[in-house]
């Protein structure tokens, strides 16, 4: 075969190589511009955040009672004292080492004693007074926890940023992998969308265990931040990303899911999502009144059942915020999230407990991860068809009793089918299957379920969810405590039983028993009992 090699050719070829470089310059540079439409969005939309709170508050502000400014004499006089049922302190040293004093003026001092606890009132403490709920950010306040030398006598919450990463970030202070003053820069991390203000923010009694304003802080404060050089941390970031699953793909292959190139963007299944992620920020009298307990007794079990960590739920009655060592819960929303708080479109939502055997590794023996593919799949339908499709996951390993118990339980109940297979020697052991299900959680852990979904819908009053259409869960408690806070559910979804693996069974036949609701039949005890999942022999590699 002969080359064409005359001079049009090579002419040609010369033109179609500069117009490839010239096609990769403009790909590059049209890449750089979508960064940079993307940060000075993200830098919009924290002003219009911002704005939109100052505006809100600004309406409001006619029929609001007026709260003297920050630090002046009339606040100092009215802040509030610990409950009778709190144990005081006068002012003074902690009962063991030294305490730094730390002067409003003067330079932070070091000291190489272990300062055990504080106390209202003691010199050099100067929290910065919270307003929970209060419409005017300004007057709300700053969430502050930061043990930093320029932060500490201003702190007005007790623990740390980071939920249960909290103990990874002592350890590397400890290693010395990180300066313990280190000031984080927040620089092009604005949120990737603007939410709300939403009226459920500025009510105190519906929103207790996030901080509301927690994705704006750092630009809602910046005048602590810059004059005060006062550490304020956000508790709620915002993004968007890609998200592929296998099962999505092949709802895509069977037709289930349709291609949109919006929300569903290829046959792949690759969804685009907007993630919120959210640590706790508990008001402790709110969060009391929500189980309806006194906030003493609160304060009182959550030091003691912690080992004594947090001595000042104790000493600083004053203190009205906790930062827990627990894990915290992602949003992931289908479609303009915007529409979330949209009363005339539909909402479908699947909230979901963390199970990680099921949901990453595929463990067969619960629904968890069909019922959670499921959720996206439907939440996705939902957001193509112009409503708005919502999967919120919350850290809650095994019914918030950890894998341990979960894992012990499972145990208990594979054993007891291998001794049964094994029935050879003559002794008969009958095995434990659905109707003891729960029984053998609360033998161990002695308790059946520590989810307690009374703090769950803070999430859905943040979000200005007001209404859900489609509630894709079988739980009685998720359902209950949602009603209870005044949004109304119009239907509840239960898993296809082409979703429930066969193992599964003893788990979800269980559950409906003891009221989940479900469309389907509601066994009696006897045809519970009769309920069995498999054994370990088929996983003996011995």
């Amino acid at each position: 075969m002969d080359l064409d090699v005359s001079p049009s050719s090579v002419i040609n070829h010369e033109l179609l190589t500069q117009i490839l470089s010239t096609l990769k310059l403009i790909q590059s540079d049209y890449r750089q511009l979508s960064n940079a439409v993307e940060r000075i969005e993200g830098r919009v939309n924290v002003l219009a955040g911002v704005k939109q709170l100052h505006d809100a508050a600004g309406d409001r502000q006619q029929s609001a009672p007026r709260i003297p400014a920050l630090g002046s004499p009339a606040q100092e006089e009215g802040r509030s004292s610990p409950k009778a049922s709190i144990t005081s302190h006068p002012p003074g040293p902690a009962p063991i080492g030294k305490t730094v004093t730390i002067g409003r003026s003067s330079a932070p001092t070091v000291s190489s004693r272990i300062i055990l606890t504080t106390y209202p009132g003691q010199s050099g403490i100067d929290p910065l007074v919270i307003h929970w709920g209060h419409l005017d950010p300004m007057q709300r306040g700053p969430v502050v926890v930061s043990r930093s030398q320029s932060t500490i006598r201003r702190r007005n919450a007790i623990g740390a940023h980071g939920g249960s990463y909290s103990i990874y970030h002592a350890l590397a202070v400890a290693n010395k992998n990180l300066d313990v003053e280190h000031k984080p820069d927040f620089t092009n991390t604005n949120p990737a969308v603007t939410l709300g203000p939403f009226p459920q923010w500025t009510d105190a009694k519906k929103i207790v265990s996030m901080d509301p304003l927690g994705h704006l802080a750092p630009w809602l404060f910046t005048k602590l931040i810059d004059e005060e050089n006062v550490h304020i941390r956000p508790t709620i970031a915002i993004t968007k990303a890609h998200m592929k699953l296998p099962e999505i793909e092949q709802s895509v292959q069977n037709g289930r899911l349709q291609v949109d190139g919006k929300i569903c963007l290829n046959r792949t299944g690759e969804l685009a999502v907007t993630k919120f992620a959210v640590e706790p920020v508990w008001y402790l009298p709110g969060v009391a009144e929500r189980f309806g307990i006194d906030e003493g007794i609160l304060r009182r079990s959550l030091f003691e059942n912690t080992g004594g960590s947090f001595p000042e739920l104790i000493t600083r009655g004053d203190i009205k915020l906790f930062l827990p060592p627990i894990g915290g819960l992602t949003v992931y929303c289908f479609g303009d999230p915007a529409k979330m708080s949209d009363s005339n479109v539909r909402l479908a939502l699947r909230v979901h407990d963390e199970c990680n055997g099921s949901d990453v590794f595929g463990s067969d023996i619960c629904t968890c991860r069909p019922y959670l593919i499921f959720g996206v799949e439907e939440a996705v339908k939902e957001a193509q068809q112009g409503g708005s499709g919502v999967v919120i996951y919350f850290r809650k390993e095994g019914r918030a009793l950890g894998e341990v118990t979960k894992y012990l339980a499972s145990v208990e109940q594979t054993v007891s089918h291998a001794q049964l297979n094994r029935a050879a020697i003559g002794i008969i052991i009958l095995p434990l299957g659905a109707s003891e299900y729960f029984k053998r959680t609360e033998n161990i852990a002695g308790v059946k379920d520590m989810r307690f979904q009374a703090l769950m819908p803070d999430i859905l009053h943040w979000l200005g969810i007001t209404k859900i259409d489609r509630m894709l869960s079988m739980s009685n408690m998720k359902h209950d405590a949602i009603v209870e806070q005044g949004i109304p559910i119009h239907e509840r979804v239960p898993i296809p039983d082409e979703l429930i693996p066969e193992d599964s069974r003893v788990e979800i036949d269980a559950k409906i028993h003891a009221g989940y609701f479900t469309t389907g039949k509601v066994m009696n005890l006897i045809e519970l009992s009769e309920v069995q999942g498999r054994a370990w022999d088929d996983v003996d590699v011995s």
